[in-house]
């Protein structure tokens, strides 16, 4: 019956992705009808499993003990929330990618930048996260600080190279016509160069979207205050209540996702013109 069912659920949903899309909002409405719908048969295959066999919640607990938890300890999840996403994720996302904005103009101007900080930068941007967040700890202390610093580490370089790439990606006929114009070096930025970019520097901004939430959560492993989601990771599955566990995952992610969908959605009013949102 749960196998008749879940393929039921498939053709349902395969059904509903591949029927044409309304226009207007209908559209817009549609176009989500169809994670919706395979999310919820995904939950509801998990909870019926880990009932049917009995798996202890130790390994792994049903949705419904995961939601109860939810309930339960908001106010617990709220502080964790903010001492990670807020203070931890947002404020080193902001620095990191910030710096990296601004490194990324230097380097435009600068082959020596351009040659010298990539490759020294590409080499920073592969030292493990596992071996720089006690380092960054031991420098900037136990609360949010050292978890922004590691998100800054995370985010900057990845930000930095979709910048540069981006600033490089207009044509030589486009440059040579903002030189027959007499265009200067920051109107041929602003006016084309930086618009042609927007891709590019979106598709850094939802990189280091994921990382600064990854960064922050494990750096919370080697050192915090009594608060946040790495903390609570940590600390509740040396207790084994891995409801609780799996409640500041869920959180984390629904974080995560919002955050990049609101990057989705400032890129599609952002890069209007561009080819890949105008086939949406």
């Amino acid at each position: 019956m749960v196998l008749a069912v879940w393929l039921g659920a498939w053709l349902v949903v395969a059904s509903v992705a591949e029927s044409p899309r309304l226009p207007g909002l209908a559209g817009r409405a549609q176009s989500l009808l169809a994670p919706l719908a395979f999310g919820a048969t995904l939950l509801w295959l998990w909870e019926t499993t880990v009932r049917a066999l009995d798996v202890p919640r130790v390994i792994l607990p049903a949705p419904s003990l995961i939601w109860d938890r939810l309930i339960r300890s908001t106010d617990i999840l709220w502080v964790d929330f903010v001492q990670t996403f807020v203070k931890g994720a947002l404020s080193g996302y902001a620095i990191g990618v910030g710096a990296a904005l601004v490194f990324a103009l230097l380097v435009d101007r600068s082959d020596f930048l351009r040659r010298g900080l990539l490759p020294v930068g590409n080499f920073l941007a592969a030292l493990p996260i596992i071996g720089t967040a006690p380092i960054m700890v031991m420098w900037f202390g136990f609360d949010w600080p050292s978890k922004a610093a590691v998100v800054v580490a995370m985010v900057f370089f990845p930000m930095l190279v979709n910048t540069v790439q981006g600033l490089a990606a207009t044509d030589a006929m486009q440059r040579d016509l903002m030189r027959t114009y007499n265009a200067s070096w920051t109107q041929s930025l602003l006016k084309l160069r930086l618009p042609a970019a927007m891709p590019f520097i979106f598709n850094g901004l939802k990189i280091a979207s994921t990382l600064a939430l990854i960064g922050a959560i494990v750096a919370e492993f080697f050192g915090s205050p009594t608060r946040g989601m790495g903390f609570r990771i940590s600390t509740e599955v040396g207790r084994l209540q891995l409801d609780m566990v799996w409640a500041e995952i869920a959180v984390a992610a629904l974080a995560g996702s919002l955050f990049y969908g609101i990057l989705a959605l400032a890129e599609r009013g952002v890069t209007f013109w561009h080819p890949s949102q105008r086939k949406r």
